[in-house]
């Protein structure tokens, strides 16, 4: 998934150059930065002139558990017969007698199920046991700063001032 950076010329591309400006606040978590950002938005602040940055970024995968056939195909499964259950309630909606629909859903979920399971199985005997292991992917920063264009970076501070 590329990422979209914003240049000072309005131009977006799929790589994200370092942002110039200025430094006007630095947060622990993501979350305080974009209460941050809200906060001068709600102050009629100009926040397109604002970017906020995550340093010391690193990768992190939280390892969930060990996949073993039973728990793919259990998992396939599942997620077959949601969409099953999905298909079988919009097909559903042109079924004349509520028998047909109920048996038009029972059907879409148990064929959806075994799709599923079939489908898993494919996908996890690909990869030839070289990731036996289900996780988590994210990123993980130290710290959030938030970068304003040098001609805002002043009343930026200001606004910012009033929250604390």
């Amino acid at each position: 998934m590329a990422t979209i950076a914003r240049h000072r010329d309005g131009v977006r591309t799929g790589s994200a150059p370092m942002p110039t400006g200025v430094v006007i606040a630095s947060y622990r978590t993501y979350a305080d930065a974009q209460r941050a950002v809200d906060y001068l938005s709600d102050n009629k602040f100009p926040v397109e002139n604002l970017t906020i940055v995550g340093n010391d970024v690193h990768i992190v995968e939280i390892v969930t558990g060990r996949l073993t056939w039973a728990k793919v195909l259990l998992g396939g499964a599942a997620t077959g017969a949601w969409t099953g259950l999905f298909i079988g309630l919009l097909i559903g909606l042109f079924a004349g007698s509520p028998a047909s629909w109920v048996a038009i859903i029972i059907g879409a979920v148990l064929i959806g199920a075994v799709w599923g399971m079939v489908l898993a199985a494919v996908g996890y005997a690909a990869t030839g046991g070289k990731r036996d292991f289900s996780s988590i992917p994210g990123l993980s920063a130290t710290q959030f700063d938030i970068v304003a264009d040098p001609t805002v970076a002043d009343r930026a501070r200001e606004v910012l001032t009033a929250m604390r």
